[in-house]
């Protein structure tokens, strides 16, 4: 059974960096499409970024392109999100999750086959 844990969440001020992390094991998941959604309270999940197996392509939401980038190390089973200029509504809980589906179907409503715990991000103004 495979299984994805998240790290790197943490309280940030506006301007600020993280570097979340999403730790795979169980599966090969060096086969599968990863990425990372986020949700907010009151408000439904939002797609974030993807990356394919391969590392060779990547897919962002609007409201992260240009400030957030996805990268993996499939030799580590690690997926990471680099996020930089963060902004206050950025602050929601951001969850690992990954599927064999090919990363132009990465969108809010794409069936995911596995998904992580989740990890808080709150950006203080």
């Amino acid at each position: 059974q495979g299984q994805l844990v998240e790290s790197g969440g943490g309280l940030v001020q506006t301007g600020g960096s993280l570097r979340l992390s999403c730790a795979a094991s169980g599966r090969t998941f060096s086969y599968y499409t990863m990425g990372w959604f986020r949700q907010a309270p009151g408000k439904e999940r939002q797609f974030v970024a993807a990356i394919t197996s391969s590392g060779g392509s990547t897919r962002y939401a609007d409201s992260v392109k240009g400030r957030f980038t996805i990268s993996r190390d499939n030799a580590k089973g690690t997926v990471y999100l680099q996020m930089n200029s963060l902004k206050p509504e950025d602050t929601a809980v951001y969850y690992c999750a990954a599927n064999k589906r090919t990363i132009a179907n990465w969108g809010p409503y794409v069936l995911i086959d596995y998904w992580g715990q989740g990890t808080q991000v709150t950006v203080s103004s």
